[in-house]
């Protein structure tokens, strides 16, 4: 009778780990028609320029000459230095908060 209820104990826990893993798995669940239609459609966001590494070092030394021409240092630089990146680079602001 030990022999018999350690068989089945030892089933169900196999049972349990595979349900786990088979649920782990499992494809997220579709969006329902109401919130589907509120959200905005994805071709409404225009992808963001993308730069090359060299382009991107090119900015940045552009905007480091800018600032030394400025005389800026510090927390001047380093915000001086942001904006005329993300200007240059054509990513839009952000917004505060």
């Amino acid at each position: 009778m030990k022999f018999v209820t350690s068989v089945i104990s030892a089933t169900i826990l196999c049972f349990v780990i595979g349900a786990g893993t088979a649920f782990a798995q499992a494809p997220a669940a579709p969006m329902p028609a109401a919130s589907a239609a509120a959200a905005p459609p994805a071709t409404a966001k225009t992808p963001a320029p993308t730069l090359g590494l060299d382009d991107k070092k090119k900015i940045a030394q552009e905007c480091s000459a800018q600032a030394n021409d400025k005389k800026l240092h510090g927390k001047d630089r380093r915000t001086f230095r942001a904006t005329c990146i993300r200007h240059a680079s054509g990513t839009p602001a952000r917004r505060p908060g």
